[in-house]
């Protein structure tokens, strides 16, 4: 920490893509919107932070662990997302979303093998799947778009999103 407890920016952020391009901002917050209300609120989160750790996109994660908790997930859970395999603490719905959020943000080394999805095939109907799939894909175009333009982690605020 500084002398004046402010954290310094790690580089300063390089554009801000809902400044400069709001249209193409908002047609993503569009989808974005309706991909929150296909997926459980639980389970979504899970999705975005799980991604987020897997980019090292801090923003995201900043994000999402704050909306997590607000949303009622547990500490001990989001501690342990990163370990989800070893821990106790996930159902099996989650963690075959986990197992799927993994193989699909690795996707080029993954190429989603057909047992992460069968699995999750198996406990999701194919609507349900279908937003899951959606879940992940947006968190990984936010995460890429936070990390090119250097979004500075640590400033989100609860509700703040356009």
């Amino acid at each position: 920490m500084t002398t004046d407890d402010t954290y310094a920016p790690v580089e300063p952020e390089r554009i801000s893509v809902n400044d400069v391009a709001p249209s193409l901002y908002h047609a993503y917050i569009h989808l974005e919107n309706a991909v929150q209300k296909a997926v459980d609120p639980t389970l979504y989160e899970l999705i975005k932070t799980r991604a987020s750790q897997i980019n090292g996109c801090a923003f995201c994660v900043d994000m999402h662990t704050k909306d997590a908790r607000a949303k009622g997930e547990t500490e001990q859970r989001l501690y342990l997302l990163s370990a989800w395999e070893e821990a106790p603490l996930y159902t099996e719905r989650e963690r075959a979303a986990l197992a799927l959020t993994e193989a699909v943000t690795l996707v080029s080394e993954t190429h989603v093998p057909a047992d992460v999805w069968d699995a999750a095939a198996k406990v999701f109907s194919a609507e349900e799947l279908a937003g899951v799939l959606m879940a992940i894909v947006a968190i990984n175009g936010w995460n890429r778009i936070a990390i090119s333009s250097r979004t500075p982690a640590g400033v989100y605020q609860l509700g703040a999103r356009s």
